[in-house]
C-alpha cells in the first residue's frame, strides 16, 4: 500500500500516477507503513502537467454551450485535475498518517484507486473533445487547502466533507444536462463519478463521527472544524442543491438543513453590512458625551428587523446579526428567490480580507462596532472604516443645509435653531398663520416630534429638546398630499448617483408605516398630482441634477447612501405646492431598502414595504402570509417567530 501511495504521489510521469492500483485482496497489504511522510511543496508532475498557485478559473459552458466540444473539453481539463489531485492527496494521507486505523486506510486507498479511475475517464472524454491534459493551467487550490493536514480528521473534514461533498450537487446536475444535449458519454462518466462521490462522503461521515467530539451535533464539530478559507458553504456545488445524494452519504437532516442555507463569498472580498436603525439616538448621546442605551422598544428594533440587510447586500456578502434567524427562516427566504449573503453573529468575523464596511449609518455605534475590521479593507477600496463623522450629518439641520443650496427651490422651508430664543421666535411667527411642526435635531421616524397650535405651552418640551440635541427643527405645519424619497448613493470621487424615488406612508404625527415602489414613478397617480410634478415642479430636474450636484459638495468625505425626504401638499386655496426638503438622511432609508427589495423580487412590478406590529398579527395571519410567497405576492422579511415587536412585510404588487 505504501509503495502504490508512493508512486500516485511522487511520479512524474501521468502514465505511472494513473497505472491503476491493485484492488485490496489482490496481493496488498498493509504491514510496512513506515514513518510519517513529511508533505512535499506539490505533487510529481511532469513539467507540462505543474500544478500553478497563480489563480486559474474555469468557466463551466453555459446550457447553451453544452455542445461545443472545446467549451465541454475545457470544463474536462479543469474536473480532471482536481480528480487527479484528489488521488494525490488520498496517497499523502497513506504515507502522512501510518498510525491511523487500518479500516480507515482501507478505505482510503480504495477511494484513491477510483480518484485515479475518475482521472482516467476524464483524460478519454476530454481527448475527444480535441483537448489534450496539460494544455491549459492547473491550480493548486486543493493541494494548498488540504496537504497542511495535520490529522487524518483534516482530511476528512476538508476534502471527504467540503470537495468532495460538493462534487454531489455539481456531479448530478451536470449528468443530466449533457444527457439533455445528447452527449450521453459525459453524462455516464458524471453518473459514476456522482455515484462513487457519495462513497467517498459516506466513507468520511463515518470517520468523522468517530474522531468528532461525542454529543455535540455533526454540524456544530464540522463548522468548528474548518478555518479561513475554508467554511462549510464549499460544501455546496456551484449548482441546485443535492439533498438526496448526501441522504445516501448517511449525512443527518439538521445538517443537510443546516448547509442548504449556509453562504460564503466564492471569490470577490465580501462588503460587510450592519443594521444600526438607532443611528440618530447614538448621534445624540454622543453629541452631549453620554452613553446611549436604548429602551424596549429601540432594542426590539434592532434586533428584529436586522434582515433587511438582505436588500442591500449581495450574495457574497456578509451581513452581522446580533440574532440569528433560525434556520427555516432563511430557508424560507431562499425559497422566496433571495440570494442569501453569509450570515455572522456580531463579534464572531475574524480573519477575513473584507471588500468593504457598510452599516445602516457611520453613527458612533457603528464606528465602535466596525472598528475591529478597519484594517482588514484595502485602502484601494471605496467603503472604508469612518469614525469621528459630523454629528449634523444625523440632525435635521442636514436637511436645512440642503435646502439652503438650492437657494430657495421651495417655497416652504424647515428652519433650524440652536438658540432657544430664535426658536420661539420664529414659532410664533408661524403661530400665526397656522399649526406648527417642530422636531428634535436627532429625531427619526416622526418620533421626537410635536405639533403646536396657537395657546399650547411648548416651552418644557423645547427646553428639553434644546437641552439634549442641541437644536430644533421649526416648520408650518402643512396638508400633505403625499410624501416621498428621492434616493442617492455618494461615491468615493463626490460623484453623487440617483436611484430612484419611493412613496412613503406616514400616519396623522408624520410617524413611518410603510413604503410603496412603482414600476414608474408617477404612473399611479392622478393626473393633477402627476402633472404639477413633472411639469410644475420640475422633479425630473430638481431630484436628477440639482440635488445631486448639492450633495456632492454639502457631505464632503461621505460615501454610502442618501437619501432625501420631500412631500406635495395643499395651499389653504387647494392648490399644490411642493416642499423639495423635507428631511436629508446620510444613511440608509426605508424607502432604499423597498427599492431593492423591488429589484430582487420583480423588478417590473411595484410593491409595498409595511413594518407591523407582532402583537397585531395573529398566528393564522402569519401563517397566510408566509404560504403567500408561493404565488409571489408577500415575503415576511424578518423571522416572525423570533421577532420581539416588528414583523416587516413585502407586498407584491399584482
Amino acid at each position: 500500500m505504501r509503495e502504490v501511495a508512493e508512486r500516485v504521489l511522487l511520479a512524474n510521469s501521468l502514465e505511472e500516477k494513473l497505472l491503476l492500483a491493485p484492488q485490496l485482496g489482490e496481493g496488498v497489504v498493509d504491514d510496512q507503513r513506515g514513518r510519517s511522510f513529511r508533505v512535499p511543496d506539490v505533487p510529481g508532475r511532469p513539467e507540462d502537467l505543474k500544478i500553478s498557485g497563480k489563480s486559474v478559473r474555469s468557466d463551466f459552458p453555459g446550457v447553451n454551450k453544452l455542445d461545443d466540444d472545446r467549451e465541454r473539453g475545457k470544463m474536462l481539463h479543469f474536473l480532471a485535475n482536481h480528480e487527479l489531485l484528489a488521488a494525490e492527496l488520498m496517497a499523502l494521507v497513506l504515507l502522512k498518517f501510518p498510525d491511523a486505523p487500518a479500516e480507515y486506510r482501507r478505505g482510503v486507498y480504495e477511494s484513491m484507486r477510483e480518484e485515479q479511475m475518475h482521472t482516467l475517464m476524464y483524460l478519454r472524454r476530454m481527448k475527444e473533445c480535441g483537448i489534450s491534459f496539460g494544455d491549459l493551467p492547473l491550480n493548486d487550490y486543493f493541494w494548498k487547502l488540504v496537504a497542511p493536514m495535520s490529522t487524518p480528521m483534516d482530511f476528512v473534514t476538508r476534502l471527504n466533507l467540503t470537495f468532495e461533498q460538493a462534487n454531489l450537487d455539481f456531479s448530478k446536475h451536470y449528468a443530466t444536462l449533457f444527457r439533455q444535449v445528447g452527449d450521453t458519454g459525459t453524462a455516464r462518466v458524471l453518473e459514476k463519478i456522482y455515484l462513487d462521490e457519495i462513497n467517498h462522503v459516506g466513507h468520511g461521515v463515518k470517520w468523522f463521527r468517530k474522531w468528532k467530539k461525542q454529543g455535540e451535533t455533526d454540524w456544530n464539530a464540522y463548522r468548528k472544524s474548518l478555518s479561513f478559507p475554508l467554511a462549510p458553504a464549499k460544501a455546496k456545488g456551484i449548482a441546485p442543491f443535492n439533498k438526496e445524494g448526501r441522504e445516501l452519504a448517511g449525512l443527518d437532516q439538521d445538517f443537510i438543513e443546516q448547509l442548504a442555507v449556509c453562504e460564503q463569498s466564492r471569490g470577490r472580498t465580501p462588503v460587510v453590512h450592519w443594521y444600526n436603525p438607532n443611528a440618530e439616538s447614538y448621534a445624540a448621546a454622543a453629541f452631549n458625551g453620554h452613553d446611549y442605551q436604548p429602551n424596549k422598544m429601540e432594542l426590539a428594533m434592532e434586533h428584529d428587523l436586522e434582515m433587511l440587510s438582505l436588500a442591500w447586500s449581495r450574495r457574497d456578502d456578509i451581513t452581522l446579526v446580533r440574532t440569528p434567524p433560525s434556520n427555516a427562516h432563511l430557508a424560507y427566504l431562499k425559497n422566496a428567490g433571495f440570494d442569501l449573503p453569509e450570515v455572522i453573529a456580531a463579534g464572531c468575523l475574524t480573519g477575513r480580507k473584507l471588500g468593504g464596511l457598510r452599516p445602516w449609518a457611520w453613527s458612533p455605534d457603528a464606528s465602535s462596532e466596525l472598528r475591529c475590521l478597519a484594517d482588514h479593507v484595502s485602502p484601494r477600496l471605496p467603503w472604508q472604516w469612518q469614525g469621528g463623522t459630523p454629528s449634523w450629518w444625523f440632525s435635521k439641520e442636514a436637511g436645512c443645509r440642503l435646502d439652503d443650496r438650492l437657494a430657495g427651490t421651495g417655497e416652504v422651508s424647515s428652519f433650524f435653531f440652536s438658540d432657544k430664543d430664535a426658536a420661539v421666535g420664529k414659532i410664533d411667527d408661524l403661530l400665526k398663520e397656522g399649526k406648527v411642526l417642530l422636531k428634535a435635531a436627532y429625531a427619526c421616524a416622526g418620533r421626537g416630534h410635536r405639533r403646536v397650535e396657537q395657546g399650547d405651552d411648548y416651552m418644557p418640551w423645547l427646553n428639553n429638546v434644546i437641552k439634549r440635541h442641541g437644536g430644533v427643527a421649526v416648520e408650518p405645519w402643512l396638508r400633505r398630499e403625499i410624501d416621498f424619497s428621492a434616493l442617492y448613493e455618494r461615491r468615493e470621487d463626490g460623484r453623487v448617483d440617483y436611484i430612484g424615488m419611493t412613496e412613503m406612508q406616514n400616519d396623522a404625527q408624520g410617524r413611518y408605516l410603510s413604503t410603496k415602489v412603482y414600476p414608474k414613478w408617477g404612473t399611479s397617480f392622478s393626473n393633477e398630482l402627476s402633472s404639477f410634478m413633472f411639469r410644475d415642479a420640475k422633479i425630473n430636474t430638481v431630484y436628477g441634477e440639482k440635488i445631486p450636484m448639492a450633495l456632492s459638495s454639502l457631505l464632503g468625505g461621505y460615501v454610502g447612501p442618501v437619501g432625501v425626504d420631500a412631500m406635495v401638499h395643499r395651499r389653504a386655496d387647494g392648490s399644490l405646492s411642493m416642499r423639495y426638503v423635507v428631511e436629508l438622511n446620510v444613511r440608509m432609508t426605508m424607502g432604499r431598502v423597498a427599492l431593492e427589495i423591488a429589484k430582487k423580487r420583480m423588478p417590473h412590478k411595484g410593491g409595498e414595504l409595511r413594518v407591523l406590529r407582532k402583537k397585531k398579527l395573529g398566528e393564522d395571519e402569519l401563517n397566510r402570509l408566509y404560504n403567500q410567497v408561493i404565488n409571489n405576492s408577500s415575503v415576511v422579511m424578518n423571522d416572525p417567530m423570533r421577532a420581539r415587536e416588528f414583523v416587516a412585510i413585502w407586498v407584491q404588487e399584482d
